[in-house]
């Protein structure tokens, strides 16, 4: 079998005769080929970022696919990590049936880049599957072959998105307190606000420093969205020591049921609409966020691996 650094140059010299996808394309599921020679990079890290949420049904699957989009039209190369451990949606979304899982990978049928989905956008996607359950079994011997393998991920992705289920399960939590950052998503309701202050208790009784952004989805307006984040905001630093920080708001909108049964993520259904420029909006926040997070901090996928597999041993 050819090694995953061998495949990773045939696929670069393979792209010299093959063009890419273009901005709003729909290339449908493959091996991950079509990577950029002139992108795929070596010694530097992608941010890790976990997207959750205290409760499901808030909408944070349709923030996560938009955000890589908006990223990814912004010249940012972006990978998705559907960990939503059984109720993976990101293929759902994208209308694209993978033909391989994490699990492939963590069993070493597969290598990283041969479970790569290509999504729009030259965004790639990896569904989780029961994968996620078997990582956290794995041998020394095993671990170590599959973090040299996801490791690979670091050289054609400047973001990692991890879609993490909902809730304050022990998988859920460790994504969380594995990441470079968190995007919690909140929506005004009572019961998700209780339950993302449930979620961030959590994580100050473990990690206060740890960075938590917030967006508040699915609010009437921006007058709303500011009373939701400054109260959660303000009584989560006043009893738990941990200091939030804004990511802005995206309102309710039905165009994301429309947009989510034609398996075509909303921004590129609807480009030109205001809630579209207030996702181009989040994807500005998190790339200015880039200037302030200590970089040596970020230890990209393998970090996080080691982190989250670290987590289920201590």
């Amino acid at each position: 079998m050819i090694d995953q650094a061998e495949k990773l140059r045939k696929i670069v010299n393979n792209l010299n005769n093959e063009p890419g996808n273009e901005p709003g394309n729909e290339p449908g599921s493959s091996t991950g080929n079509n990577l950029s020679p002139e992108r795929i990079t070596v010694g530097r890290r992608a941010r890790v970022v976990t997207v959750t949420s205290g409760k499901g049904g808030v909408g944070k699957t349709n923030v996560t696919v938009n955000l890589a989009i908006a990223l990814s039209q912004k010249g940012y190369r972006v990978v998705i990590i559907d960990a939503d451990l059984g109720l993976s949606n990101i293929d759902v979304v994208f209308g694209i049936v993978p033909r391989y899982t994490l699990l492939d990978s963590i069993n070493s049928e597969k290598g990283i880049l041969d479970i790569l989905c290509d999504g729009p956008n030259n965004i790639k996607f990896i569904s989780g599957g029961s994968g996620v359950q078997k990582l956290i079994n794995l041998d020394k011997n095993s671990l170590d072959a599959f973090i040299a393998n996801i490791s690979l991920l670091d050289h054609i992705a400047d973001y990692i998105l991890i879609d993490t289920g909902a809730g304050l399960s022990d998988t859920v939590m460790n994504f969380v307190l594995s990441a470079d950052e968190v995007l919690l998503v909140v929506t005004p309701e009572p019961t998700s606000i209780t339950d993302a202050y449930a979620l961030v208790k959590t994580v100050a009784n473990i990690k206060k420093d740890c960075a938590i952004n917030v967006l508040i989805n699915r609010a009437d307006n921006e007058n709303e969205a500011k009373t939701v984040y400054n109260n959660f905001a303000a009584v989560s630093e006043r009893f738990l020591g941990i200091k939030l920080e804004s990511l802005g708001y995206l309102p309710f909108d039905q165009s994301f049921t429309k947009s989510v049964k034609l398996q075509r993520p909303y921004l590129l259904c609807y480009p030109k609409n205001s809630t579209s420029k207030l996702i181009y909006d989040l994807a500005d926040s998190i790339i200015r966020k880039e200037n302030v997070v200590n970089s040596t901090a970020q230890t990209g996928i393998k970090g996080f691996i080691n982190r989250f597999v670290g987590l289920f041993t201590n």
